[in-house]
């Protein structure tokens, strides 16, 4: 069975995020796909220092927060779904801290996994915090699944979130379509495309 992994990357453990999350994972359910929901919690994190000592081990150096065990999890999944509250009009920094320590350790497991981003916004940000998260995937050739509109939920408590029908209805969409993507992609599989070898060119350049 397919295995989606939503990551709640809220300090709040069973609030907006969580429902909106909740919905999508519902409908995952309902076509056949496992969920499982990992919350980042609220305790400090790292934030990456360059060190390139994952390059070597493969996994972050600073093995005292959760990023380690999030990118294992990630890894495991067949695809990916990550949900933030907006603060300032981007995703929570905590969260970001994470996924730039996980995605630079572990990006080569990642990729190919179909993902998706979800906000909570008590009124607007969303679609510029939207923008930030889907760069995590598509520098890393993983398919953005998409639904019928932006994926935001709007509302400043789960109980607002509940009366927000059109955003819980998009959930429900992103939840069918990253079904549908995952089991074509099984049906039909022929393989991964080809990858060339890594070229990397800096714009300034010493003569």
């Amino acid at each position: 069975m397919k295995k989606v992994l939503l990551i709640n990357g809220s300090p709040n453990e069973k609030g907006c995020v969580y429902t909106a999350l909740t919905e999508v994972a519902a409908e995952l359910e309902k076509n056949g796909i496992e969920t499982s929901i990992f919350h980042i919690g609220n305790k400090p994190v790292y934030g990456c220092m360059g060190c390139g000592h994952c390059w070597k081990s493969g996994v972050c150096i600073f093995a005292k927060d959760v990023c380690n065990e999030m990118a294992a999890k990630m890894k495991q999944a067949d695809g990916l779904i990550v949900g933030s509250p907006v603060y300032y009009a981007g995703p929570n920094g905590a969260l970001c801290a994470l996924l730039d320590r996980a995605f630079y350790s572990a990006a080569v497991d990642f990729a190919y996994k179909p993902a998706a981003a979800v906000l909570s916004c008590r009124r607007g940000g969303a679609s510029a915090a939207f923008d930030r998260l889907n760069k995590y995937f598509t520098i890393n050739r993983m398919p953005v699944v998409s639904s019928q509109y932006w994926n935001a939920v709007h509302g400043s408590s789960p109980e607002e979130v509940r009366m927000d029908l059109e955003g819980l209805q998009i959930m429900r969409t992103l939840g069918k379509n990253m079904a549908w993507m995952l089991q074509n992609i099984e049906k039909g599989n022929t393989g991964l495309p080809e990858r060339e070898q890594g070229v990397r060119t800096d714009f300034i350049r010493s003569e």
